[in-house]
């Protein structure tokens, strides 16, 4: 594998910032590990980070590279900061640059596909929601989505009263003052018209520890994906808001992609 670090300017955010991706490379004479390559562009998983980190954290936590090394998987791993993938009331435009910046400037960077089946994105609590909110919202850009301990019901934390008011102060620089609820930054919302729609909708994965605090934003994101009729593939099992939780359950994502064979 080879390991890019992409510094380069957003036009977007108006800003300098990053980008971490591992490429594909065929080897065979590299000791312990077997590297592998599709031929042509690779395909692409889109790696989202959650709250507190960026786009370095996921190679420093997990053993992300080693465990895509056999798919010929390019990952891309972009910096949002505090954003929840959004484009801020008071802040950046991070939902366009996700959206629309990053897979552009990617591509033009590096040999990665453009097609809707070759198209992957996964991330961990906010970044969870940052996945779901994009495969929900551009269902036509990407074929699966998987969120792991995913902060999936944003518009209930939100307008929570329990919430602290620093917390919720963030949360007004972030969407504003008005509520959410039934609107494109809620996932829930989002879910409900995707069932309604004629498709093409994207398979979606989703895990989360019993003991995680956003347990019980995860079991209502699952409500309603079951009520709606989408393509869910639902895991639960012993595990709190952790790195050790992370790295086993992004191995079962890897392993769950519909990759092409």
């Amino acid at each position: 594998m080879a390991l890019m670090e992409c510094r380069f300017y957003s036009e977007v955010l108006g800003l300098s910032t990053s980008m971490t991706v591992i490429l594909p490379q065929q080897t065979s004479s590299q000791i312990g590990m077997q590297n592998n390559t599709r031929g042509g562009l690779h395909p692409t998983l889109y790696l989202l980070h959650g709250l507190s980190d960026d786009d370095s954290v996921w190679l420093r936590r997990t053993s992300i590279e080693r465990y895509v090394a056999e798919t010929g998987l390019a990952v891309v791993m972009p910096q949002v900061h505090r954003s929840f993938y959004t484009d801020m009331e008071w802040g950046g435009k991070y939902w366009t640059y996700i959206s629309e910046e990053v897979p552009a400037l990617a591509r033009s960077f590096f040999p990665l596909s453009a097609e809707r089946e070759d198209n992957f994105v996964a991330g961990l609590s906010m970044g969870g929601y940052g996945a779901f909110k994009l495969s929900l919202r551009k269902p036509e850009s990407f074929a699966a989505a998987a969120s792991l301990s995913g902060a999936l019901d944003m518009a209930h934390n939100f307008m929570n009263p329990a919430n602290a008011s620093a917390k919720s102060r963030e949360y007004e620089l972030i969407y504003g003052t008005a509520d959410i609820a039934g609107t494109s930054n809620d996932l829930l919302w989002l879910a409900e018209q995707r069932g309604q729609s004629a498709g093409p909708n994207p398979k979606l994965y989703q895990c989360c520890g019993t003991e995680d605090f956003l347990y019980e934003d995860n079991q209502r994101f699952k409500q309603v994906c079951e009520q709606a009729g989408l393509d869910l593939t639902y895991e639960e099992g012993p595990g709190d808001h952790e790195w050790g939780y992370w790295d086993a359950r992004i191995q079962d994502v890897l392993a769950w992609l519909p990759l092409k064979k």
